[in-house]
């Protein structure tokens, strides 16, 4: 398990769309400076709570494990890398949840997303981002080329260092998501330039050849050990099982 306050934790994975402009409070700068000073407090958390995809799979995780802090460190990295707590999740509690807190959003996608929990996904960020975000639906109906960029930037992607230049980026291998007409999985690794630092400012210390790191948004997330590697992968790999059964798994599980 990462060890890092879990407030921190979250803004490392939260920092790259937040400086999109996708999601949270408009404070990228100072999840950016949290995060290089390494350090977490009372405004950070309520940082965390401006970001009404994420914390809403926090508040789920936390319950069914009978955690009381959302935030705390197993919890966060549970929804963004994924870990034991999520099994805890019952299938009829996460598409509950997703009903209630994202109808709004899913909209005709509804049954869809319940298939997928029926096939097995759990609340990690790529169930979200493959399930309830409505790309998939687009590749589905022949829309390819942007819907499969925003999937494989916005999933959270395991990945290896490369090659490290002189500025703020750095060349890693990672698997891309690839779509072949009926479903979605992952390719061969390939090199990939990233970033690992934003106006000197960077979540964790110089990355080095090897070292196995985590991207959200070609931005470097964190530095990953072997186990939480592994954990990412396999939920990754479980989030696409569920997505591609989707269309032949029941929804009854609602």
């Amino acid at each position: 398990m990462n060890e890092t306050a879990g407030p921190l934790l979250f803004a490392r994975y939260a920092y790259p769309p937040n400086a999109l402009g996708l999601c949270g409070a408009d404070s990228p700068r100072t999840l950016l400076e949290y995060g290089d000073a390494r350090a977490s407090d009372g405004g950070l958390a309520e940082l965390a709570r401006t970001f009404d995809g994420a914390w809403p799979y926090l508040t789920l995780i936390a319950a069914a494990n009978e955690i009381a802090d959302p935030l705390d460190p197993r919890v966060v990295e549970a929804y963004w890398v994924g870990n034991e707590l999520l099994d805890q999740v019952r299938p009829g509690e996460l598409a509950r949840h997703v009903d209630e807190r994202f109808r709004g959003r899913i909209g005709r996608a509804r049954e869809r997303v319940f298939g997928t929990v029926a096939a097995g996904a759990v609340p990690h960020h790529c169930f979200h981002v493959f399930a309830v975000y409505p790309w998939l639906g687009l590749l589905r109906t022949g829309v390819v080329d942007e819907p499969l960029h925003i999937l494989d930037q916005c999933r959270t992607t395991p990945a290896v260092v490369q090659a490290v230049g002189d500025g703020d980026t750095l060349v890693v291998l990672a698997r891309p998501l690839l779509w072949d007409g009926v479903a979605l999985r992952l390719g061969e690794p390939e090199p990939r330039t990233v970033r690992w630092r934003d106006d000197g400012l960077a979540f964790l210390t110089a990355p080095l050849p090897g070292d196995r790191v985590s991207l959200h948004w070609d931005f470097v997330c964190d530095r990953l050990s072997p186990q939480a590697a592994r954990a990412l992968d396999r939920a990754t790999r479980r989030a696409l099982h569920a997505v591609n059964r989707s269309g032949v798994a029941g929804a009854a599980v609602a």
